[in-house]
């Protein structure tokens, strides 16, 4: 039960009505691996998560944990990345096959992804609704 969450911890950045805005670093595996100090990955990044929250137990720079079910991160990965590869490699056989161009073939491909992400991005405020993230206070 333990492993089905990912969790970040974070730190209340803004409360706004009914809404906790956390701001999380995402980092890499890097404190894991032997090379850490000699690499010059900047493989760190400051997201800020929006979480509802009406229960009024967060204050402002209070640190938290940010946890949302391993499932959501998955089905964010198919897709922001697997179903846009899937349509481009696609694509682009297509256009190859039905232009003989390569070059018309590669357009093909990235030019699907326009309507791809124009549909998510009208999407969004339904896709938001079934990602459901949990605050909890830090131990």
């Amino acid at each position: 039960m333990e492993n089905e969450y990912i969790r970040h911890k974070g730190v209340v950045e803004r409360i706004d009505n009914q809404n906790v805005f956390v701001r999380i670093e995402q980092k890499s595996s890097c404190k894991d691996c032997h090379a850490a100090s000699a690499c010059l990955s900047a493989d760190k990044k400051e997201k800020t998560i929006e979480v509802s929250d009406s229960s009024g137990r967060f204050e402002l720079h209070e640190e938290v944990v940010v946890s949302v079910r391993q499932s959501m991160g998955l089905f964010a990965t198919v897709v922001a990345y697997v179903i846009p590869l899937l349509l481009v490699i696609t694509c682009v056989v297509i256009g190859l096959y039905a232009s003989g161009s390569e070059v018309i073939g590669g357009i093909v491909g990235l030019l699907v992804l326009v309507p791809y992400f124009l549909i998510l991005y009208l999407l969004r405020d339904k896709i938001k609704k079934s990602f459901t993230f949990t605050l909890s206070k830090k131990y």
